[in-house]
């Protein structure tokens, strides 16, 4: 039976597996679970994932939720998957993990907070909360640092001082890929890990930049929605950049 996907492109998790199976020849079924209609919510789908996220997989049986695990049962049921996506090696395969679980509790949870609060609350009918978005800012910014000093090693262009892309990889970039929507210089100073994810990106094109498309489209959407606010603004009442030079 063909794996099933129940995703949303919009959802950083969600654009790392589907990137996972184009880039390994995975056929799959891709069934969108639009987040902003909070079908994530119905009934049929929590019989998918009673958690009620995305993304969630159905391969024959058996059903499987969380984006990490997934990966990683991808990485080892299908055959041919290269070795770098997630080493048998057990000293390897441990670091990739370590990274895996940082992730969650520090660079996701910054990143997410900060573009949710700034920019995607409305769109699920909440309003923006500069407040929580300033914490998540220190945490996304703290997050970008360790990435800058202790996973981009020396050697290596890829996380751990690999000279291939594990699912650590692909799962870190998705994530600060959603900056692309602030078209933020929040990343400016950080040049290692702007070369990484120019690395990264490169080495899983075309899919990468194919399933991101979505993420261009809102980037678009969102400035002109911004621009048209700003001009009804007048000179004097408007904030300053916080992330421009003084």
């Amino acid at each position: 039976m063909t794996l099933k996907l129940y995703v949303d492109r919009m959802s950083q998790p969600s654009r790392a597996v589907i990137i996972f199976c184009k880039l390994n020849g995975i056929d799959f079924e891709e069934i969108h679970i639009n987040l902003s209609k909070r079908q994530q919510l119905s009934p049929e789908f929590k019989e998918i994932n009673p958690m009620k996220q995305v993304p969630a997989i159905m391969d024959g049986r058996f059903k499987l939720f969380e984006s990490h695990a997934i990966l990683r049962y991808l990485a080892c049921a299908f055959p041919g998957i290269a070795d770098h996506w997630y080493p048998a090696d057990l000293y390897k395969r441990a670091k990739v993990d370590s990274v895996l679980d940082w992730h969650h509790s520090n660079l996701r949870r910054g990143a997410a907070g900060y573009i949710f609060n700034t920019v995607l609350a409305p769109a699920f009918g909440l309003p923006l909360n500069p407040q929580a978005a300033a914490e998540a800012e220190k945490v996304l910014l703290a997050s970008l640092a360790n990435i800058e000093s202790v996973w981009l090693q020396r050697k290596g262009r890829f996380l751990l001082g690999s000279g291939q892309p594990s699912i650590a990889d692909l799962s870190l970039v998705c994530e600060i890929m959603e900056l692309e929507i602030l078209d933020e210089r929040i990343i400016g100073p950080y040049k290692r890990v702007l070369k990484w994810i120019d690395d990264t990106k490169n080495a899983m094109e075309p899919h990468f930049q194919e399933v991101h498309v979505i993420l261009f489209k809102a980037k678009e959407k969102f400035h002109k929605q911004r621009h048209a606010v700003g001009s009804s603004i007048p000179q004097s009442s408007r904030k300053p950049d916080l992330h421009s030079k003084m």
